[in-house]
């Protein structure tokens, strides 16, 4: 075992049969519903033609709802990464960098939405959401004040564990004592640094807004998961359909955070003859004492 190796790490059989029992856990409900969709309904058999339909536009008018749900969700998945963000993020780098004794208390917020049910959260939403109404509009964008709540504590855990990985403080002091303003430090020493944790936090938002149900139902808005339902009601193979590929689209964005967040890697050494050489040491040359007590 190499030093680097946690001595409680699992060896590679064990991590092999981790890996293999989640990909099981998470392939048997995918390949069921892919299975549900092929079927041919109550003539037997199994048949494409919904694929078909769905990837060459053949689907008629009674199929409007999902579109309209569907460009719904995009808008509010959006606004809603873009609000997050341009809250959380400066109001963390302040607490680090001013106010660290605040933390605890802002932790305490940011994560006490997860505690609270998505109807309970609706019933103290709705009153407040007759007077948004009247201000702006009965949209479905406003739906977006309602998902960044939803949406903060994985954003903030997200965030702030990005955050804690580097010294906030003294790199905007070293930045700070090169002349540089608060607005650079900002965008150019900070942001970059914290790259990973943004976009971590806005494909989690964005997996959070593309799965939402309860919210959007109880406000009588339309997003993908409500038109989902809708339409499942008269055809539920294409319902399942547009719901197989949102969960494949969320999971190659997860894939592609994974891959841009994973960190560089040092490069390997070379092997073999076209190898680099290896410095070589030349030995110190021995003392020899002189008969007056000096050393050569």
């Amino acid at each position: 075992m190499s030093a680097a190796t946690p001595a409680h790490a699992p060896n590679a059989a064990m991590r092999s049969v981790i890996l293999g029992a989640v990909g099981l856990i998470f392939a048997v409900p995918i390949l069921s519903m892919f299975e549900f969709t092929l079927r041919g309904g109550l003539e037997g058999g199994y048949t494409l033609d919904r694929w078909v339909a769905v990837f060459t536009g053949q689907l008629d008018g009674s199929y409007r709802p999902i579109w309209t749900g569907l460009g719904n969700s995009a808008l509010l998945a959006v606004i809603t990464v873009l609000l997050t963000l341009a809250i959380l993020v400066p109001t963390l780098i302040i607490v680090q960098l001013r106010f660290p004794f605040l933390r605890r208390p802002v932790e305490f917020l940011c994560l006490l939405p997860i505690s609270v049910p998505a109807i309970v959260l609706v019933v103290g939403l709705a009153p407040v959401y007759s007077v948004v109404a009247r201000i702006f509009g009965s949209g479905v964008w406003p739906l977006s004040f309602a998902y960044g709540i939803t949406v903060l504590p994985f954003a903030y855990r997200a965030i702030q564990s990005n955050l804690d990985a580097f010294d906030a403080k003294t790199l905007s002091e070293a930045a700070r004592s090169l002349g540089a303003g608060w607005i650079t430090v900002f965008f150019r020493v900070l942001l970059p640094s914290l790259r990973r944790g943004v976009l971590a936090a806005a494909i989690i938002a964005l997996a959070v807004v593309l799965g939402e149900y309860t919210i959007a139902s109880l406000l009588n808005r339309v997003n993908l998961q409500t038109a989902l339902v809708l339409i499942s009601k008269n055809d539920p193979f294409t319902a399942v359909i547009f719901a197989l590929l949102a969960l494949i689209f969320v999971g190659i964005l997860l894939f592609v955070l994974g891959r841009v967040g994973s960190g560089r890697r040092e490069p390997r050494r070379p092997r073999g003859p076209h190898a680099a050489p290896t410095a070589i040491t030349t030995p110190a040359s021995p003392t020899v004492p002189t008969p007056n007590g000096a050393v050569l």
